[in-house]
């Protein structure tokens, strides 16, 4: 089993990335338990920051490593809060406090369109020249009441006309298959198995 260092902390983003490599004999292993410190994220795209990130967790772990930078963009908000969904409403980072900023920015606007974005970053180490790089999007709409108890972040509130449900109503098997991640990974798997 290879292992590979996840440039994240956030459990639910560990379930969710464990469950979805287990496919590829990958043991994924989170940079805290390693006591890797989070990078830097400075940057203004997805991209860039999970490059980033990937970099830094593999430069301090000697391993290969995968990095995501996701968020939810508002297109009433002109793709707000983008690469700041996880602090939107400032320190400490709060799923609550962010929903109910996002909900009271939307609040006046006609359009309640979103769509979470998936950035993920593989690198084999940390000059890799050759990063894997995708990224992918999920298409909803914001609503004001909260519904389901499965996901994190803006889960509750993304809803998707399609199904009648929020993400957070989703099973996560199902969640894993449609979702922005889910589609990133299944793309990223393609491409490490085409470079293997």
């Amino acid at each position: 089993m290879q292992k590979i260092v996840l440039a994240s902390n956030n459990a639910g983003k560990v379930r969710e990335f464990q469950a979805l490599l287990d496919l590829l004999n990958f043991q994924v292993i989170p940079q805290g338990e390693l006591g890797i410190s989070s990078a830097e994220e400075p940057h203004h795209t997805f991209v860039e920051n999970a490059l980033a990130k990937a970099r830094h967790a593999s430069l301090a772990s000697s391993l290969p490593a995968l990095a995501d930078d996701s968020g939810i963009c508002a297109h009433a908000l002109n793709g707000q809060p983008g690469v700041l969904s996880a602090r939107y409403a400032g320190e400490p980072a709060n799923d609550d406090a962010n929903n109910k900023k996002l909900i009271t920015e939307l609040n006046g606007h006609d359009n309640y369109g979103a769509h979470y974005v998936c950035a993920l970053v593989f690198v084999r180490n940390e000059n890799d020249p050759e990063p894997l790089i995708v990224q992918t999007r999920w298409y909803g709409k914001i609503i004001n009441t909260p519904r389901g108890d499965n996901g994190f972040g803006y889960d509750p509130y993304f809803f998707l006309p399609d199904l009648n449900k929020t993400a957070a109503e989703l099973d996560p098997t199902h969640k894993n298959l449609i979702s922005h991640r889910g589609q990133a990974m299944r793309e990223l798997i393609s491409q490490l198995k085409a470079r293997s």
